[in-house]
């Protein structure tokens, strides 16, 4: 079996959350293999990241220049094609950054390309079954592809749960001067923050998140009695800000904010993966829609099938029936 690679994905010194979902969706590809981490960048956070991998990585490649201290998918493309096997497996998440590195990076290797995997069923010889999500992740799509000659596959957040179990500490190695010299005809500018609304949903750690299923804007209304009596804030999916319901401050996902409550309820969401690439921390998710085939029940801790406009007005009265037991104190989680 060839060699299979993680690529990581990290911010200030921090592994993105889909560090320890890679080694998972490797071990489906070959149990027998441990997953190589591939980390570019340049500074002290480097270093940071690299030693933060060493409990679920046997090996972590090291790649520091300059030119890859903001993340280009030009220039990391060239240094991966400078340093990997011939016939590699290379895992990236599928995010904004990992959909412009791997479409590229599949053709200069001559391999196999599967974007947006939510499973992995077998491998047989040369050829690998994987599941994968068309229309929004309305349909489910089972995948063969060949993979004698390599493979990228862009894995979706939150598909493959952290296992619970440690490898033994990592050898982190340098690979800096194998990749050669890097020049883009792109090039970083600035990174421009996104306004503050007046509640930051980044730091709430209970969220009602409302979708299209909430029908009309009136019905938000709904959502933020829930909210009330659970001592939670209100945000939401790309749908409701599109149809100017709510603020943008407000919105979850890839093109909005990215959050980590401990607790999220997804009321009337689908559960694209657009939406589920703003969602970190691994929080407890309550998933509430009157579709039984959502994507949202994939990762969905407890899964509800009913009409949000209906099932949101009950659990509001029986919440605040909750805390009004004698004896008992109403917290926000």
């Amino acid at each position: 079996m060839a060699r299979i690679f993680a690529y990581i994905v990290h911010k200030s010194g921090v592994a993105d959350d889909t560090a320890a979902e890679l080694p998972v969706a490797a071990r489906k590809i070959d149990p027998a293999q441990h997953c190589t981490a591939i980390v570019t960048g340049w500074g002290g956070d480097l270093d940071q990241v690299c030693e933060s991998l060493r409990s679920s990585y046997s090996e972590i490649w090291r790649i520091a220049q300059e030119p890859l201290a903001y993340p280009n998918a030009e220039l990391v493309r060239k240094a991966l094609l400078n340093v990997l096997p011939a016939g590699s497996i290379v895992l990236v998440p599928h995010a904004h950054f990992g959909v412009d590195l791997s479409p590229g990076l599949s053709i200069k290797m001559d391999a196999a390309y599967l974007p947006d995997v939510v499973d992995i069923e077998s491998v047989e010889g040369d050829w690998l079954r994987a599941v994968r999500q068309e229309f929004g992740g309305q349909v489910s799509v089972h995948m063969r592809c060949n993979i004698s000659s390599g493979a990228v596959l862009n894995i979706r957040p939150g598909a493959f749960r952290p296992s619970e179990s440690s490898a033994a500490a990592g050898q982190v190695l340098d690979k800096s001067a194998d990749v050669g010299a890097l020049t883009a005809r792109r090039r970083y500018l600035e990174t421009v923050a996104a306004e503050m609304g007046d509640v930051d949903i980044a730091k709430e750690p209970v969220l009602i998140s409302i979708g299209r299923g909430i029908g009309e804007q009136e019905n938000i209304a709904i959502a933020e009695d829930l909210a009330e009596a659970m001592g939670a804030a209100v945000s939401c999916s790309r749908p409701v800000v599109d149809a100017k319901w709510m603020d943008k401050s407000r919105q979850v996902g890839s093109s909005g904010q990215t959050v980590r409550p401990k607790v999220y309820l997804a009321c009337g969401i689908s559960g694209s993966f657009q939406h589920l690439a703003g969602i970190k921390g691994n929080p407890f998710i309550v998933a509430i829609n009157k579709n039984p085939k959502a994507p949202i029940f994939r990762v969905a801790e407890v899964g509800i099938v009913d009409d949000i406009l209906e099932f949101l007005p009950a659990l509001a009265a029986c919440v605040r029936e909750e805390s009004c037991v004698p004896g008992k104190e109403r917290q926000r989680s």
